[in-house]
């Protein structure tokens, strides 16, 4: 006569299956966020600081239209 199915092992089984994929996913997503970061880091900081050059060129650079504009 074959075994009753016990169902709870089973569940148990699957949650412990479905919980070791969730956990290599998250790990996977960890890594190419760091490997992004690490590639990207020295690019960004150099980005960051012409990205603030270009925004007080634009600050003076509106400063003086409106003052232009004022004067006429």
């Amino acid at each position: 006569m074959a075994f009753k199915p016990n169902y709870n092992q089973q569940r148990a089984e699957r949650n412990r299956a479905k919980e070791q994929r969730k956990q290599e996913k998250l790990q996977r997503r960890e890594e190419e966020v760091a490997a992004r970061r690490a590639g990207t880091q020295t690019d960004g900081e150099q980005t960051g600081q012409d990205d603030a050059d270009v925004q007080d060129d634009a600050v003076s650079t509106d400063t003086d239209t409106k003052t232009d504009t004022n004067n006429a």
